[in-house]
């Protein structure tokens, strides 16, 4: 059982939709397997907030008796959500323990999974706010890597992509505000996309950490996270940032091959004073090599990219403070997290503002950069993944120098707006995943999964199985 759990869970959510579809499983079949493996691992590595087992199961049997046709694209098919994202009938603790009352809706998100016949089956831990690109709490505990249980798996959607590298579940939910998604993706082996600012509504949130921050899944493959995208893509009027549609469908637009690309490649970082790993710098050069062989037009670039320190410092600082006044309980909120809303104070509203419009101004001279090219090839971070506690006993700057070569790549995006995605990359003599970043025109997210598509065609990654599989 062990081990069909597993290839069935490995499959990822595409062919799992298609088992559920054709009757060759049931969706309470494939929720039992993804609960057996959430309880048989996930004490091991803390992804899992809490597991909602008995109202997956009965959303699941309400799938199974649904008989009309066309069934949705992920009918039956249980996916995780990390716990920033409201889940009706749960509390939304965003990683800490200051709130106490589940929430009565879910969010846009979750609600168009369930529209198209997804189960949830549970929330994944974070860090409080998603504040870290470690998956720590004081509240819920660590987070920790399927390659090496020592490790961390990144942040802040850690619990999300500890779950599905470990194939507890098909695909999960994660947030992205400086690298959150392709962070946990880099660490974790798996595909990661930071769609284009105002790609996913955050309602009922006007924004996530204002123009920071996007929703979007972790998977296995590029084609569960087209398929995902196809559901989620489309924000509501309240919100606060809407992207230009995509005039194909995500899925669809893989059908058709990229086309001879103009690739520029960097180990620069985007953060001075940082230097990358130097298997890290020969994953990036290894990519840029099969790029070549894939027929792309591909060289190294230097790119002038512009210092994205002070619009992302004061909407981070204003991001923090607008989820910390939400809490029930902002006396139990964690102390980094205090001392984080004490400098918060100290950037009013306006200078919040002020950062969203400087980070207008940097998106434009981004956009400069991508006249010489149509996607950008760099290392998604610095360093390998560190040992779990980066912030054990680690004051707010303690924990800020040691989150920084972990954004160095990734944060300048989430400034710009720019759609970026983790790629995986091979192992490091570590036996830990390596990875690149592709990063991508604004409104432009099609060139960067074609490409990822491409990729995992030359050098599949999905097959491969972190030790802690049981499989």
């Amino acid at each position: 059982m062990d081990r069909d759990d597993a290839d069935l869970i490995f499959q990822g959510v595409e062919r799992q939709a298609e088992l559920v579809r054709t009757g060759k499983v049931t969706s309470r079949a494939l929720t039992e397997a993804a609960l057996r493996r959430i309880d048989r691992f996930d004490p091991a590595l803390g992804a899992f907030r809490v597991v909602l087992a008995e109202q997956a199961l009965a959303e699941a049997d309400a799938r199974d008796a649904e008989a009309e046709r066309p069934l949705g694209p992920l009918h039956g098919v249980p996916i995780a959500v990390k716990d920033e994202l409201d889940v009706a009938g749960q509390v939304t603790t965003f990683g800490g323990a200051a709130n106490r009352t589940p929430v009565a809706a879910d969010a846009e998100a979750v609600r168009r999974l369930r529209a198209a016949g997804a189960v949830v089956i549970g929330k994944t831990t974070m860090p409080e706010f998603g504040q870290w690109p470690f998956t720590e709490s004081d509240t819920h505990g660590s987070a920790r890597n399927p390659w090496d249980t020592t490790r961390t798996p990144g942040g802040s959607s850690g619990g999300s992509a500890a779950a599905v590298a470990a194939g507890l579940i098909g695909a999960a939910l994660g947030g992205d505000g400086g690298g959150s998604i392709r962070i946990p993706a880099a660490c974790c082996g798996l595909f990661g996309l930071k769609p284009q600012r105002g790609r996913v509504s955050t309602a009922p949130n006007p924004h996530l950490w204002y123009a920071l921050g996007t929703v979007g899944p972790l998977t296995r493959t590029v084609r569960d996270a087209a398929l995902l995208y196809d559901v989620l893509a489309g924000t509501t009027p309240t919100d606060r940032w809407s992207a230009r549609p995509v005039t194909t469908g995500w899925l669809r637009a893989l059908e058709t091959p990229p086309g001879r690309l103009r690739i520029g490649y960097c180990a620069k970082p985007a953060v001075p004073g940082v230097r990358p790993h130097p298997e890290h710098v020969e994953a990036l050069l290894e990519t840029a090599r099969a790029l070549r062989e894939l027929g792309h037009d591909v060289r190294e670039v230097n790119p002038r990219y512009p210092d994205a320190t002070a619009p992302f410092a004061a909407q981070f600082f204003g991001g923090v403070r607008a989820e910390a006044a939400a809490v029930e309980r902002p006396d139990l909120l964690e102390s980094r997290t205090r001392s984080t809303l004490a400098l918060a104070r100290l950037v009013p509203e306006s200078a919040v503002e002020r950062g969203i419009r400087a980070g207008e101004r940097l998106a434009e001279r981004a956009d400069r950069m991508f006249t010489s090219m149509d996607l950008l090839l760099t290392p998604v971070v610095a360093g390998r993944p560190r040992p779990v506690g980066a912030l054990d006993g680690a004051g707010l700057l303690t924990a800020l120098a040691r989150s920084r070569p972990m954004v160095a790549y990734t944060a300048l995006w989430n400034v710009t707006g720019h759609p970026a995605a983790s790629v995986p990359a091979g192992q490091g003599t570590d036996g830990l995943p390596l990875a690149v970043q592709l990063v991508g025109r604004r409104d432009d997210e099609v060139s960067v999964l074609r490409v990822a598509a491409q990729l995992e065609e030359a050098r599949p990654w999905a097959d491969r199985r972190p030790p802690l599989t049981g499989s």
